[in-house]
């Protein structure tokens, strides 16, 4: 085996650029250190640091870059990967190292202050944060919400609690099993949040991810986390994006109510949401085609989940409680934005 060579990492970089390396355009079309202010102050709130203007010496061992790590969540959100599995890949490969700004002699982030930086920025709410900044970016490169707006939600499965009936039944209560509270450890195992529901004759559990994406990008805007059993209608009035330039909100029959057509009417948004037949009052040949007409533009909205199902390692989270969820579901869509800008700057380059 040969010794390695002063320009072998170079090398192997220019072969992977060669095969057209994602990471490298993410890189190139997001400015990273426009979020370095906000996860300084996300750092702070979730109790991890300590403001600058506190801190009584500088000397100590310096804390990780919050740049760099939070590259390492897009990374994990990119990939649906675990902290121990993003460790892992970290040390293992080089499209990763370069992603984030590592050197072959770096060291590289443990498992555990993955765990620490996405706990304090959970703890903070920092995340929604960081998606509506990136969002205003994506405004002022001219990416407005336009269009028309499509709203649709997704289960997000999470690891099967195995509860007896009993326990199931004071969680939905709002109560924690005796037994539960008497096994300290036991209970932070427990997710008191996830929650049952039936979808085409199945069970899942987990959560939801509502959101709202703009007709003309199909870039998401807004989101919402909630417990699978929330029915999707109850949270359209909070995706709803009032910064959309036109007036048509695309959604399938389950927002489809006499209550949320008066809500669109009074805020002189125009519905699109499909019709639907009752069992004695089935839909005429008219309003079939007109639901067909609609689906053209609200499978927009599939693809979006389909992306991050199919091309970001599935929606499977593994955390336990809605703000840990919320927070992972977020980095999704903040990390499917970026990689939807990607596309959008290829398409105008090549328009251009």
């Amino acid at each position: 085996m040969s010794q390695p060579g002063f320009f072998d990492l170079s090398r192997r970089y220019e072969g992977l650029d060669a095969k057209k390396d994602p990471l490298v355009a993410i890189l190139a079309a997001v400015p990273f250190e426009l979020f370095r202010p906000q996860l300084k102050a996300g750092l702070v709130a979730g109790g991890l640091r300590t403001a600058d203007a506190q801190r009584k010496s500088a000397a100590g061992r310096k804390p990780w870059d919050e740049v760099l790590i939070f590259k390492v969540l897009v990374l994990q959100a990119l990939y649906n990967l675990s902290d121990d599995q993003t460790e892992y890949q970290l040390r293992d490969r080089l499209s990763f190292m370069r992603f984030v700004g590592l050197g072959l002699e770096d060291a590289v982030p443990d498992a555990k202050t993955l765990w620490l930086y996405r706990e304090a920025l959970t703890t903070a709410g920092a995340v929604e944060g960081l998606f509506n900044q990136f969002d205003a970016y994506l405004k002022e490169r001219g990416y407005l919400a336009m269009g028309g707006q499509i709203i649709d939600a997704t289960i997000v499965p999470a690891p099967r609690q195995r509860n007896s009936r009993d326990d199931n039944a004071k969680l939905k209560a709002g109560e924690t099993p005796a037994e539960w509270e008497a096994q300290p450890a036991k209970n932070r195992q427990k997710d008191k949040d996830a929650r049952w529901t039936k979808k085409h004759g199945k069970s899942h559990y987990g959560y939801k991810n509502h959101i709202n994406v703009d007709r003309r990008h199909k870039l998401v805007r807004r989101y919402a986390v909630t417990s699978a059993s929330v029915h999707d209608s109850q949270k359209l009035g909070d995706v709803l994006d009032p910064a959309n330039t036109a007036s048509g909100v695309w959604a399938d029959s389950a927002y489809r109510s006499a209550e949320i057509e008066a809500a669109l009417a009074a805020r002189n948004l125009t519905s699109h949401i499909h019709r639907r037949g009752n069992r004695n009052k089935p839909l005429t040949k008219r309003q079939e085609a007109a639901n067909k007409t609609r689906s053209k533009v609200r499978a927009r909205v599939e693809h979006v989940f389909g992306n991050q199902h199919n091309s970001m390692g599935g929606k499977f989270i593994r955390t336990i409680g809605i703000l840990r969820a919320t927070a992972r579901i977020g980095l999704a869509n903040l990390a499917y934005n970026m990689r939807r800008l990607v596309v959008l700057e290829r398409c105008a380059m090549a328009a251009g």
